[in-house]
């Protein structure tokens, strides 16, 4: 069993992290901002399956990395690239190799990212993937036949966009998310705490947990990237203003500070925190401290 899943049964609250596997083969400057900011902290670390359709390294093989380092990983999958007979090996294989939870995810197309004349798959979507797993874990493929050894302790995650509008589309999504087999969600960024609040008031029924995204916004042009560019994300002024008027060497911490007391506010709301730094790794310890999550 995973420490993630042991720990979200148990109803503690967790933190987890994201990071993106590189363009090429050296992952020695990934390894070394989790083992000086993250070890210790954080309960697992998501790696990314070449978000945004941008081409990286497989994230299994760097799972598998972090798994053998003592970290507890949530591998992300899309259904972009592979047909369901290369999904359900990469499964398995990441089983193998200590992989126990897995974040299912449809993907962004092809035309996204930088290699724009690829082909999309898509057999599968997020739902069809929950479902994929379930089947696994019950010791058959999809095809019905048995598995030589089934994964039993697989945990399966999903994705929601709380203050995605319609409202009622995402609750809709997620209700069909925990039909398929989703044991908990980590949710898109959010930086609206009210909004949030309506979402998971809307969401009461459900028991499943929810680990509410924060990405740390660095200045205000990234702010504004986002807004114009993250679908579900709207970053307010109350943010962008303060990060605005800091001078340049002083919004780090202006940054922190914002983004600790947004979470401060949405600790009640949610199991736990899903970080995503952009490289700002080395200020993770400090925003956690300022959060009183250290």
């Amino acid at each position: 069993m995973s420490r993630l899943k042991q720990a979200i049964e148990q109803g503690k609250f967790v933190l987890t992290e994201e990071i993106t596997a590189p363009k090429g083969v050296d992952i020695s400057g990934e390894l070394e901002k989790l083992d000086k900011y993250l070890k210790g902290r954080i309960m697992a670390i998501n790696v990314t399956d070449n978000p945004s359709a941008v081409m990286r390294m497989s994230p299994i093989a760097l799972c598998a990395k972090l798994v053998s380092a003592g970290y507890d990983t949530i591998l992300h999958i899309t259904c972009r690239d592979r047909n369901r007979l290369a999904l359900q090996s990469e499964i398995l294989g990441g089983y193998l190799l200590g992989i126990r939870n897995i974040l299912a995810i449809t993907g962004d197309p092809p035309s996204a990212g930088d290699h724009p004349e690829a082909k999309p798959v898509f057999d599968l979507d997020a739902i069809t993937l929950l479902e994929t797993l379930e089947k696994l874990r019950s010791g058959k493929d999809l095809a019905g036949n048995e598995l030589k050894g089934a994964p039993l302790e697989l945990f399966a995650g999903a994705t929601v966009a709380p203050c995605a509008e319609p409202m009622e589309v995402q609750i809709s999504k997620m209700a069909k998310k925990i039909e398929a087999g989703a044991r908990f969600f980590q949710t898109q960024a959010i930086y609206e705490p009210d909004k949030f609040q309506s979402f998971m008031n809307k969401a009461s029924n459900f028991k499943t947990p929810v680990i509410a995204g924060i990405v740390i916004v660095k200045s205000p042009q990234m702010a504004q990237h986002m807004n114009e560019h993250f679908g579900g994300v709207h970053i307010p002024e109350s943010i962008i203003k303060p990060l605005a008027e800091a001078a340049k060497d002083d919004r780090p911490r202006v940054a922190i500070e914002l983004m600790a007391r947004l979470m401060r506010e949405m600790r009640p709301l949610c199991q736990g925190f899903h970080i995503m730094p952009i490289g700002w790794e080395r200020y993770v310890p400090e925003l956690l401290e300022m959060a009183g999550l250290a």
